[in-house]
């Protein structure tokens, strides 16, 4: 191989790992939507008057609390979450309330399961007054364009072996100990 062909081979290589790192790094709601999504519209503003913001685009991020399957279509119940980066729930006890999501196809409910992190952008409907415990909460209803589901995050055990602290001290001092 000829050195300027090493260089042509290696500035492709360089440009293939470039375009990688930034399709990675994309948000997971399409530019389209996200055009069309005002960010001077908060969640709590949405929570407090749903009705106000109807036919208004939202991104939301959270947790799902259930998934129902009705004639209208798959209700997900999800407790939101500030978004993290690409639009990712945070894992932080801080939450703005919770919301409906109406998608009008078939979402399995083995799949979008209690505990799911999940990011949708749609369009708000208005409210919804259900039942939680002994009150009525007004859940902010959102007709579902997209949906992301992240996927499950696997936790392994530590490799670390904890030993006391004086341990070691008592070792250098007692080879057999």
């Amino acid at each position: 191989m000829k050195k300027t062909d090493k260089g042509v081979a290696r500035s492709y290589g360089m440009l293939i790992v470039i375009f990688l790192f930034m399709v990675s790094c994309a948000p997971v709601i399409s530019k389209q939507l996200r055009e069309k999504v005002r960010p001077d519209i908060t969640f709590s503003a949405v929570l407090h008057d749903p009705e106000s913001y109807k036919g208004q685009m939202i991104i939301l991020s959270g947790i799902i609390i259930e998934t129902e399957n009705t004639k209208e279509g798959t209700v997900l119940r999800i407790l939101q979450r500030p978004a993290g980066f690409r639009g990712k729930p945070k894992d932080v006890d801080a939450t703005g309330g919770r919301f409906l999501a109406l998608d009008n196809r078939y979402l399995d409910v083995n799949v979008y399961s209690k505990g799911r992190s999940v990011t949708i952008a749609g369009e708000i409907l208005g409210k919804r007054i259900i039942p939680l415990g002994q009150i009525d909460y007004q859940y902010p209803l959102i007709s579902v364009e997209e949906i992301y589901l992240w996927p499950t995050e696997k936790t392994y055990p530590s490799r670390y072996y904890y030993y006391p602290q004086d341990y070691w001290w008592l070792r250098s001092r007692y080879p057999y100990y």
